[in-house]
């Protein structure tokens, strides 16, 4: 009996010294603005030392508590908000107050920045499209975030899929990036849009003008990098969303994330579905063919007190079914064509801070894409397939990348600088490049500074050394500079070479069938561009009410020897890549945008861009200009938090202009003028764990708009009218969430 009340003494013992231990913390979070409570906001709380965390969520009345031991940090997110990070000791109750983001004031980017800092100090515009954006606007990919962005245009092909022109130039001189990593797999210099999906993704930075000096080459009209979710961000985080769109699009996706003392890790995968659109009554062919999609990605990141590396492996398959119509004279067999495209991509990411000042990174990354296409005779009395022999085809690409760049200085300081490597190998194997392979290096060192002669002007100039295996690179150069005027008032100009070298398709491709003779040209050069900007950005006073803002941007493009698929004397199926002398792209765009807070967001957009194709000894159409308009709402009702969205958007016409050595002149294709219009309302549940979104794309009921002109698109060109969309369709999506 003695030694049962001395061992619940020392559990008692026990317990009380753990009381004593651990006290409770209370934190309540209220919105800066109005004082109104912030409800089901997400807490991390770590140990200094990184060893242990938990995770919390807010009540309705912006409410949380949690025992410590020790002094600890606390990390707060909520969607719509600037993330605060403070440290709390044990038995302490704080009170702290959340910043709405503003419009383009102080979002978060990392593209092309010495250190991730806020939109507004950054030297460049950034334009961000963060994960409340993608939410509102119901986007499954890349291409329906972009379509109604201002000064973008989208179009789709059944065999290239969706491709993107940014200021007037084409997808061969954006440079598109996942965490910094280019996308590979280049169809007619564009990537394909569709198969970039949004499922992982926490925001979208956008840069437009060249970043040549920073990324290289295909970076003349700028750079587009979609910043995917950290694994660490949360102690616990998981997600299972469902999209049903009545054009018969079935999609699923679902993920989770752990983090556990100083490692980490997320799973993403997802599945997309598309039955096809747009057949005849008597066909089997469809203008928008079935396609059948796969994602999967996975991080595993350990953190350590000055650093984190990061292993990350993307995976992603696709498979289109193009199916023909039943041949004479008995109408009993078919040629269907059957295209497989997978894109694999492993990656390590490792970073480094010495002091408050200095830092370095690095990624090395493997990068491989292939696309089979496989054409059968299909006879559909017996049910049954044979290859057609010539009609299949393999292509793969290979990339190996190793970036790394040290940076000294922060916001404060009056003089910073950068110095970066960047290797880029590239091969290229199948029976439509030259030998059946082929390979092209690219090795580049660069550096900037970033000076401040006065608190309010600053001045970044860089420069970019570069050794290709193919051809003599140029030296590519940047002078950027930003003028704080006032706290409100932003002036940015930039003057900078761009450089694009010719892909391994343009210099090597040997594609000759029945319907096609295209031929690669060795003899390319590099495309080389002069490229200026001037940005003023006007806003009101932050923290208010109601907030406004201005931006007008001028911008002009000059491009040398830019490389253009050009038909050729002696077919009409003969084409090859040939140096156009010049081409220029210049304009203004404007943006004016409002929002009174908390639940009520409008912006409108207008942009004028003309282009021109000049070369010596054709007669040129001189500039050719088109416009573009856009609105956006958006309406929050606290009370029962739903929110009410809206997406309109006028493509004015647009000029084409193509040249062609058989006549030895530009002509112009001008596509007609059509309006997008979008809407969806969502509302949350149980603690706002569940959405549920319902609404209309393309409500005006576009499908395909009429091309009238000269010579009309060249290879996968529709004819007279261009593919735009499926018409008006319906959806809803449901997604569940768990965040701790």
């Amino acid at each position: 009996m003695l030694k049962l009340q001395r061992l619940l003494l020392v559990v008692f013992l026990w317990f009380l010294s753990v009381l004593a231990g651990a006290q409770e913390c209370r934190l309540q979070f209220l919105d800066k603005i109005n004082n109104d409570p912030i409800a089901y906001a997400n807490v991390l709380v770590t140990s200094l030392d990184g060893k242990t965390n938990a995770g919390y969520v807010s009540d309705i009345n912006g409410n949380v508590k949690f025992n410590i031991k020790e002094k600890s940090k606390v990390h707060i997110t909520y969607v719509g908000f600037k993330d605060i990070i403070d440290t709390i000791s044990p038995g302490v109750n704080k009170t702290l107050y959340l910043e709405s983001i503003s419009y383009n004031v102080n979002e978060v980017v990392v593209t092309g920045q010495y250190v991730a800092s806020r939109q507004d100090k950054s030297i460049y515009k950034v334009k961000v499209l963060n994960s409340q954006d993608i939410s509102q606007r119901a986007a499954v990919n890349i291409k329906d975030m972009l379509s109604t962005e201002l000064n973008i245009r989208t179009t789709h092909d059944n065999a290239l899929g969706s491709s993107i022109k940014m200021q007037g130039l084409g997808g061969e001189h954006i440079k598109l990036l996942i965490d910094g990593v280019p996308v590979i797999g280049r169809e007619n210099g564009n990537i394909d849009l569709d198969q970039i999906n949004l499922q992982n993704v926490d925001h979208i930075e956008v840069i437009n003008g060249p970043m040549s000096v920073v990324y290289g080459s295909n970076a003349l009209a700028g750079v587009i990098n979609i910043i995917t979710k950290e694994p660490d961000r949360l102690a616990t985080t998981s997600y299972l969303k469902t999209y049903v769109e009545s054009v018969g699009m079935y999609n699923v996706d679902a993920g989770f994330s752990k983090r556990v003392k100083k490692n980490s890790v997320s799973l993403n995968l997802g599945r997309n579905f598309f039955d096809g659109y747009g057949g005849s009554d008597t066909g089997r062919s469809l203008q928008w063919i079935p396609k059948e999609q796969y994602n999967l990605s996975g991080d595993f990141k350990r953190n350590w007190g000055n650093g984190d590396i990061k292993f990350g492996v993307n995976w992603f398959s696709q498979e289109l079914r193009d199916k023909g119509d039943l041949l004479p004279p008995y109408y009993e067999t078919a040629f269907d064509k059957y295209f497989y495209t997978k894109r694999l991509v492993g990656r390590i990411d490792a970073n480094h801070t010495y002091s408050k000042k200095s830092r370095i990174n690095a990624t090395a990354s493997y990068s491989t894409y292939s696309k089979i296409k496989n054409t059968y005779i299909n006879d559909l009395t017996v049910l049954e397939k044979q290859a057609v022999p010539g009609m299949q085809d393999t292509t793969r690409f290979n990339n190996i990348l190793f970036r790394s760049s040290y940076s000294y200085g922060n916001e404060d300081s009056k003089l910073s600088y950068l110095v970066g490597l960047d290797l880029n190998h590239e091969s290229g194997l199948g029976k439509r490049i030259k030998d059946d392979r082929q390979e092209i290096g690219d090795y580049a060192v660069f550096l900037s500074l970033n000076y401040y002669p006065i608190s309010t002007l600053n001045i970044q100039p860089g420069l970019r050394f570069m050794y290709n295996t193919k051809f003599k690179a140029p030296l590519v150069y940047s002078l950027n500079l930003k003028y704080d005027a006032t706290e409100r008032l932003i002036i940015r100009g930039s003057v900078a070479k761009g450089y694009r070298a010719p892909s391994l398709k343009e210099l090597y491709l040997e594609f000759v069938d029945i319907n096609h003779d295209i031929h690669g040209n060795v003899n390319l050069t590099a495309e080389s561009s002069i490229n200026s900007n001037v940005m003023v950005q006007f806003n009101s006073a932050q923290g208010k009410t109601y907030e406004w803002g201005l931006e007008m941007n001028l911008f002009n493009n000059n491009i040398k020897d830019k490389i253009d698929l050009i038909q050729m004397l002696g077919s009409d199926k003969l084409y090859s890549y040939v140096n156009v002398n010049k081409f220029v792209t210049r304009g203004v765009e404007l943006n004016f945008n409002n929002s009174v807070y908390p639940f009520l967001k409008v912006k409108f957009g207008f942009t004028l861009t003309g282009q021109n194709v000049q070369d010596e000894g054709i007669t040129s159409t001189g500039f050719e200009y088109y416009n573009d308009f856009n609105t956006s709402l958006n309406y929050w009702n606290r009370k029962y938090d739903i929110n009410f969205s809206v997406f309109y958007k006028y493509n004015g016409k647009y000029p084409q202009l193509f040249y062609s050595d058989v006549s030895e002149e530009t002509s112009v294709v001008m596509m007609d003028s059509y309006n997008t219009l979008d809407i969806n309302v969502n509302k949350r549940f149980w603690k706002r764990r569940l959405n549920i979104q319902v609404g209309a794309k393309n409500l005006f009921d576009v499908t395909n708009i009429t091309q009238t002109g000269g010579q009309s698109g060249g290879i996968h060109s529709g004819g007279s009218s261009v593919p735009i969309g499926y018409g008006r369709t319906f959806f809803i999506s449901l997604q569940l969430n768990y965040n701790k």
